[in-house]
């Protein structure tokens, strides 16, 4: 008999729907010559240090570093029942060979490998690996099984990772949770989370430290007869001016003038559609267009997948197919269409004699464990849950756009000189709509401010000046990180590496993997680290702490996974040692105890409330002086809760600003200007009692205290 062993019960039941009737057993579905059991996900996991010693039990120093020799793999508690059917069907002297019919990729292969070194089990495996849960894909599947043994190099990538996850966790998190926190106060360290963290941290830096800068720009409308165009006055590519007087002498100068066009240029650009889906891009695109969290997201499409059939394997990083998937895609067209909303393109497509199918789409080179995410040939039968419908919409929408042709655009280009001031207009008529016919609101689902289609104009025209004035503007901080576009940023968190070459081991992998992004930033928060604020996401005091500790240490780089990457990668092909890799990983975290052993620091307190919270204390003094102190005259520096006096020991000096004042953090430069003028300029970002947003100053009273000052007297 052949024991089939798939990740879900759902899954399960596609494979035995396909292979024929069948009974229901505890645990398993039974055919004839067959039988379908499955895992529910991770039926089995590495054992947590205690399993190696009792001493581990307690959190001591002198424990560390925890190197197994030989990672203990134990069932777990909470599925041991069906661990128990899937050992004894593994037993079972009927069965005579295994399929790992686990998802097709590096995960699955772990999850089966659990289960299969567990029961003992030493008979013959074959793998089955389909991106798709159809009928004809599974059938297709089994008639092209590969050998169990052709997937030992990514069975060894598997247990690498996971090891060297368990290794670098459980050590960095009790050697600084050791030395660092307070009781109450677990500081969680992962060579993943912890670089997506301070990506965070880093960017709530630059906006505290951000200096808005005021400037002007000058702006004229030309007429002539019944027509008008606007133009932005420009110098050598810059159309900002940091004097209001300058912008001022500039607008009366052209002001009743006649423009003279010395430029009027027309050129036709065209605008590729967009790649297909990757989980990631589909997680952008979801929260960028409801405000669905990247978590939220992938249930939504797991359950498309396993439960409705309607979409292929969502945990890829691939955004290109197959050549052999080419004939399938009409029926998947069709598939896409059902939506009365979609129907339109799809019949479009359907009506050409063939799909124009170029290497934007299919592209073998470009496809690894996974082909991008589209529908299945199957249509929905009845309406979809709220959530799963606008998922499904955005990959049958954009896998319709893939084959739309590019959107094609004249964009116009004039340059008007006013007596010796020249002035720059922009504009665009859009000649064929193409792919963008799928998107009228634009691919954020917002409308997009498109440039003015300006009037027919030609070089040596004269047209004159019929009004002018100045904007004042300001410059903006960077924005907080939304989900989507940390998503984005730890995708591409190879860019953050210097190294060439490791920047190009990280091109397909960045931070974590498409399936694990989501949980690593629902991890963040639910230790205290970050928090979600509308759509923004914000950095606790703890998490920021946690930063500041760790410092230049690799923990806090993309550049520790990125050679960890590559030498997976290389693993996966068999071009790397699993026992040079792990030899590896046990060098760096002994350096690791060993460097966190001889830090120096205050311990963290435990947050209130999740983090965030800030009570009085005294701090450790840290980092240069910021100023002096108005009230003894000694140095002001910067410690874990506030701006205060070095002298504070020596001399009781209590003199501190404190770092939250009515919710809002001030910043270093802040701080500085306080102490130099004794107040600041209007800030933003304060809120009321009742939640409300409103400006104010900083000012210190007469008897040093900081003080919110209204403009007012008061």
């Amino acid at each position: 008999m052949r024991l089939i062993v798939a990740e879900k019960p759902s899954v399960a039941r596609d494979i035995a729907g396909v292979l024929g009737s069948h009974s229901r057993q505890n645990g398993s579905l039974a055919g004839d010559g067959w039988a379908v059991t499955w895992a529910i996900g991770h039926l089995a996991e590495l054992a947590p240090p205690d399993a190696y010693g009792e001493e581990y039990k307690k959190w001591r120093v002198e424990n560390l570093p925890i190197l197994p020799e030989r990672f203990k793999v134990r069932v777990n508690p909470r599925t041991r029942d069906q661990f128990n059917v899937v050992k004894k069907l593994m037993g079972d002297s009927s069965v005579t060979e295994i399929v790992n019919a686990c998802d097709a990729g590096r995960e699955g292969e772990l999850i089966f490998a659990y289960v299969y070194g567990l029961s003992k089990c030493k008979k013959p495996v074959k793998r089955l690996w389909i991106s798709s849960l159809t009928s004809e894909a599974i059938r297709d599947g089994f008639s092209n099984l590969r050998d169990g043994n052709a997937m030992r190099p990514l069975e060894d990538a598997a247990r690498s990772r996971g090891e060297a996850d368990w290794i670098v966790g459980m050590n960095a998190t009790r050697a600084y949770s050791i030395k660092f926190s307070r009781p109450g106060n677990v500081l969680s360290v992962g060579r993943v989370q912890t670089p997506t963290l301070k990506l965070i941290v880093e960017r709530e830096k630059e906006i505290e430290n951000f200096k808005p800068e005021k400037f002007w720009t000058v702006h004229a409308r030309f007429r002539k007869e019944k027509s008008t165009y606007d133009g932005v006055w420009f110098k050598n590519k810059e159309n900002r001016l940091d004097d209001k007087e300058k912008a001022e002498t500039i607008a009366e100068k052209v002001r009743g003038g006649t423009g003279l066009v010395k430029k009027a240029e027309k050129k036709t650009a065209t605008e590729k559609p967009p790649l297909l889906h990757d989980l990631t891009e589909l997680q952008r695109n979801a929260n960028a267009n409801f405000g669905f969290t990247a978590d939220r997201t992938l249930k939504a499409a797991q359950a498309l997948y396993e439960e409705r059939k309607l979409i292929t394997y969502p945990r890829t990083s691939s955004r290109y197919l197959s050549k052999d998937m080419a004939g399938t895609l009409k029926k998947r067209v069709e598939a896409a269409g059902a939506s009365p909303e979609l129907s339109p393109f799809a019949e479009k497509l359907l009506a050409a004699d063939e799909l124009p199918i170029n290497k934007r789409i299919v592209d073998d080179s470009k496809v690894t464990d996974h082909h991008a995410i589209i529908p299945t040939n199957k249509k929905s039968s009845g309406s979809l849950p709220p959530d799963e419908a606008k998922v499904y919409d955005l990959i049958a929408r954009r896998f319709l756009a893939a084959f739309f042709p590019d959107a094609r655009f004249e964009n116009t280009t004039v340059i008007t000189e006013v007596r010796e001031e020249t002035f720059l207009s922009k504009g665009r008529v859009v000649l064929e709509a193409g792919w963008r016919e799928l998107y009228p609101d634009g691919l954020s689902g917002r409308k997009e401010k498109e440039p003015p289609v300006l009037p027919p104009i030609e070089s040596g025209q004269e047209w004159p000046v019929v009004k002018t004035g100045v904007k004042e503007g300001e410059t903006k901080p960077p924005p907080r990180y939304s989900e989507s576009a940390l998503l984005g940023a730890m995708e591409t968190a190879g860019k953050f590496v210097e190294d060439e070459e490791l920047r190009q081991a990280m091109k397909d992998s960045g931070l974590g993997t498409p399936a694990t992004r989501a949980a690593t930033i629902e991890r963040l928060i639910k230790v205290g680290y970050l928090e979600r604020q509308k759509k923004a996401l914000h950095p606790t005091e703890k998490g920021r702490s946690l930063i500041s500790l760790l410092g230049e240490n690799s923990l806090a780089s993309p550049e520790l996974t990125a050679r960890w990457e590559e030498r997976l990668a290389r693993m996966e092909r068999g071009e790397d040692r699993r026992e040079d890799f792990m030899n590896g990983i046990k060098r760096f975290v002994s350096s690791l105890v060993e460097e966190v052993g001889g830090m120096e620091g205050e311990k963290l307190a435990a947050p209130k409330n999740g983090g965030g919270k800030r009570g009085r204390s005294s701090g450790k003094p840290s980092g240069e002086p910021l100023g002096e102190c108005p009230k003894c005259g000694s140095t002001v520096v910067e410690t874990k809760k506030a701006y205060g006096c070095s002298a504070w020991k020596e001399k009781g000096c209590k003199f501190a600003i404190w770092k939250t004042v009515a919710g809002k953090r001030i910043s270093e430069s802040q701080a500085k200007e306080l102490l130099a003028k004794g107040e600041t300029k209007q800030l933003k970002g304060f809120k009321s009692r009742a939640g409300k947003p409103f400006a104010a100053a900083l000012k210190l009273d007469e008897e040093y205290k900081v003080k919110l000052d209204f403009g007012d007297g008061n």
